[in-house]
């Protein structure tokens, strides 16, 4: 990647656990996230500045990942890029992500790769030497 051209990341974790497990895994993929609990705050972060990125956890407290990923696509339709990060069962929640209007979704638990492989193809339009750039990490030790 090219000094200066990282996208700019919000990672959306209520769970304070999972939010510096994200962290960390972005830090370790040359990344960095601003921070934030609940639906409502996302799109306090997004009235303040744009970003390239949300990653979205749908259990939070306030407003869930689904209602704010729909709001922020009445708002802001053409950005930004939106991963939703999930527990539920895949099946169940697939098609209520792209509705809402989700460019792509990891389940919770995931590794340091299902993530830089969903960052890589969110972001490849946008950051095109993203895809190569990011390291190919198996998992977080």
């Amino acid at each position: 990647m090219l000094p200066g051209s990282s996208p700019h990341i919000l990672l959306a974790e209520d769970n304070p656990v999972n939010q510096k497990m994200a962290l960390v895994m972005l830090k370790r993929l040359g990344l960095q996230a601003d921070t934030a609990v609940s639906g409502r705050e996302v799109l306090a972060a997004l009235e303040e500045q744009p970003y390239d990125l949300v990653l979205m956890d749908i259990e939070m407290p306030e407003m869930d990942g689904i209602e704010a990923t729909r709001l922020i696509r009445e708002r802001w339709s053409l950005g930004p890029k939106i991963i939703v990060l999930t527990s539920l069962e895949p099946d169940l929640c697939r098609d209520l992500c792209y509705d809402a209007g989700a460019d792509d979704f990891i389940n919770k638990p995931f590794r340091m790769d299902e993530l830089d492989a969903a960052i890589g193809r969110s972001l490849s339009g946008q950051y095109p030497a993203i895809a190569q750039s990011l390291p190919q990490v198996a998992s977080l030790v």
